[in-house]
C-alpha cells in the first residue's frame, strides 16, 4: 500500500463510529450448560501481598484465576462443536485421534481464521413491530424476507450476518433471556443459502433450543445443518442495541477469536465498524 492510499486508510479509522457486540461478562450471566461455571473468577493474589518496600520498591501487582465454559458470554462456535452422525463438516470421522480428552486436533477454535468481512443487522424485531420478539418465537424465511425489503438490505456471500432478536435487552435476566427468539430451521437454511461466512444473534442459541427436525428429529437443527452440514460458524450472546437503535445495517465487522487449542468455540470481542 503506498503512502497516500495509508494516509487516507488511517483517515477513515480516525473518524470511524466503533459500536462494541460483547456483553460484560460475569457471575450469574445467562448461560446454556447449567451448573457449569458460565464464568468464575476470583481474585488470588492481592497488592498487599506483594507490599515489600525492600524487596519490590514502592511496585505491587494482582492476578486472578479465570474459570468460565467455551460456550459462555458472547462467543464463537468452532466448527468441531457440531457433527452429523459423528462427522465434522469436513468429514472427518469422530475417533478418539480427533476427539481427545485436552480437546480436539481437527477444526478448534485455533483454526478460527481472524473475521473481517462486511457485517449486515437484520433487525427482525423492529421489522416485526416489536422492541423483544414474543418468548421463543420462531423466526420465519417470512419475516427474514420482509426485514431485508425494508432495511433495503441484501445479503452477499462471505457476509456475517447478525439477527437482532430484542433480546438483548434482557442479559441481566437470566430467566426472560433464556426463553429468547430465535432463527427456524427454514430462516437459517434460507440464509445459508446466500453463503455468509457466519451467523451471530443477540440469544443463547441462534435458534430456540427445544425445537427439533421434524424429519429427522433432530435437535438443534439448525447447528447441525449450518455448522455440521455447510460449515458456517454461529456466534451467540451478541449486543446489538446499539446498532439497532442507530439503524446501522451495513458495516465492517471485526471479530478475533482466541488461539485456544482443540477447543470447541472461543470467547469474542465482536466490533461493528462504521465511516
Amino acid at each position: 500500500m503506498n503512502r497516500g492510499k495509508q494516509t487516507e486508510l488511517f483517515n477513515l479509522i480516525r473518524s470511524a463510529k466503533v459500536y462494541d457486540l460483547e456483553f460484560d461478562r460475569s457471575t450469574g450471566m445467562p448461560g446454556f450448560f447449567p451448573g457449569q461455571p458460565q464464568y468464575f473468577y476470583m481474585l488470588n493474589m492481592r497488592h498487599e501481598d506483594e507490599y515489600d518496600l525492600s524487596a519490590n520498591g514502592l511496585r505491587t501487582g494482582s492476578a486472578g484465576i479465570l474459570l468460565m465454559v467455551d460456550h459462555s458470554g458472547t462467543h464463537i462456535d468452532a466448527l468441531c462443536h457440531m457433527a452429523s452422525e459423528l462427522r465434522l463438516c469436513d468429514g472427518s470421522k469422530i475417533t478418539k485421534e480427533v476427539q481427545t480428552p485436552t480437546g480436539f486436533t481437527k477444526l478448534g477454535a485455533e483454526t478460527i481464521k481472524p473475521i473481517l468481512s462486511r457485517g449486515i443487522l437484520l433487525d427482525v424485531a423492529n421489522s416485526l413491530n416489536y422492541d423483544t420478539l414474543p418468548e421463543e418465537y420462531l423466526i420465519t424465511v417470512d419475516d427474514v424476507v420482509e426485514t431485508c425489503k425494508k432495511q433495503q438490505t441484501t445479503i452477499q456471500p462471505g457476509d456475517s450476518v447478525l439477527v437482532r432478536t430484542g433480546y438483548g435487552r434482557h442479559w441481566n435476566d437470566a430467566a426472560k433471556y433464556s426463553r429468547a427468539a430465535g432463527v427456524s430451521l427454514e430462516a437459517s437454511l434460507w440464509i445459508a443459502d446466500k453463503k455468509p461466512i457466519l451467523v451471530g444473534a443477540d440469544n443463547m442459541t441462534w435458534e430456540v433450543p427445544k425445537i427439533r427436525d421434524k424429519q429427522t428429529n433432530t435437535t438443534a437443527p439448525a447447528h447441525w445443518q449450518l455448522m455440521a452440514l455447510k460449515g458456517i460458524y454461529i456466534i451467540e450472546n451478541l449486543f446489538l442495541e446499539e446498532l439497532a437503535r442507530d439503524r446501522v445495517y451495513e458495516f465492517l465487522f471485526v471479530a478475533l477469536p482466541i488461539k485456544l487449542k482443540g477447543a470447541t468455540g472461543s470467547p469474542l470481542r465482536p466490533i461493528a465498524v462504521v465511516v
